[in-house]
């Protein structure tokens, strides 16, 4: 089996690092290997490599700056991933693509369901739905896993900020009025690895495809996860994380205040689901520890960001 990994060093793609290569051929590749915003590019770097399995986890993420580069965040959220689509047809391959809760609105009062009516608030979800619908289109055997809240050891994210926040001040004002599941990116990677594995062990036509939900057991808000995750860390000082509201605090986008996803058809179709996310949070927790002596959480930012995209 060959795989190929797009967005290599980003949030997500960097957690395939631990992928077994002993019985695939992984095709690593980030923006300098293959540029996703150019189509014919993308066209000849699939033809020439002939994968079994895209594994597409390159995403424009900052959820501020797309509301600015509409043309860039459309261009890499909905063409790109159209043409690998496209592509991965041709070949008969296996595509895997990350969406996300930004399709929804927020106007739920109990988790989305994949059928749910979409009406994304802002670019980058608009984009996020472009890209599906593109590749629902496209006819190509293909698996979109919407995701919601995502975070990391490395990266830019919330746990970081929160992190670096911590070490300078003696209190944090976070959102309390947004609902989510927070989920790692070492959970959601773990899962497609599974599900590789899955389908290099059944009939191709059998395999399930479509739009499917995945994310963390449970639920919390940012404030509700800001605090845990300063229960994790060692030391007697730690911040006040006092609650606000949304408003409070306005970003240039626009971000829906429910973001729970029901996970019932992932679940059911598939067999497993992710463990909670506090369970998630504790392993991300001790990596974090081990990278602690040399990380760059020593440099403070001057904001808590409350995105979630890949």
């Amino acid at each position: 089996m060959r795989i190929l990994l797009t967005g290599s060093n980003g949030q997500l793609g960097s957690e395939f690092r631990t992928l077994d290569r002993s019985t695939v051929e992984v095709i690593s590749t980030g923006s300098r290997e293959l540029d996703l915003t150019d189509e014919q590019e993308i066209r000849r770097f699939v033809r020439d490599t002939k994968p079994t399995v895209i594994i597409n986890t390159a995403a424009f993420s900052d959820m501020d700056a797309a509301e600015r580069n509409w043309d860039a965040c459309f261009a890499l959220n909905a063409m790109a991933p159209v043409v690998l689509a496209e592509e991965a047809h041709r070949l008969d391959a296996l595509l895997i693509h990350y969406s996300t809760d930004q399709v929804f609105d927020g106007g739920n009062a109990e988790p989305y369901r994949e059928c749910d009516r979409t009406s994304p608030l802002n670019v980058y979800g608009a984009s996020k739905l472009a890209g599906e619908q593109g590749i629902s289109s496209s006819f190509a055997r293909a698996l979109v896993l919407r995701l919601g809240w995502i975070y990391s050891a490395r990266g830019e994210n919330f746990l970081r900020s929160i992190l670096r926040l911590a070490r300078y001040s003696d209190e944090l004002h976070v959102a309390a009025d947004q609902i989510g599941a927070p989920t790692s990116t070492k959970a959601v990677a773990r899962a497609t690895e599974r599900l590789v594995r899955m389908y290099a062990g059944e009939r191709k036509t059998q395999f399930p495809t479509g739009i499917f939900h995945l994310t963390a057991a449970g639920s919390t808000t940012w404030h509700g996860f800001a605090r845990t995750i300063l229960s994790m860390t060692s030391g007697s000082k730690k911040p006040i994380v006092t609650p606000t509201e949304t408003a409070e605090n306005p970003s240039f986008a626009r971000r829906p205040k429910y973001c729970l996803l029901s996970c019932e058809k992932f679940q059911t179709t598939f067999g497993f689901e992710l463990p909670s996310w506090e369970q998630q949070l504790r392993e991300v927790m001790e990596e974090v520890r081990e990278l602690d002596s040399s990380w760059e959480i020593m440099t403070a930012p001057d904001l808590i960001r409350c995105d979630e995209a890949v």
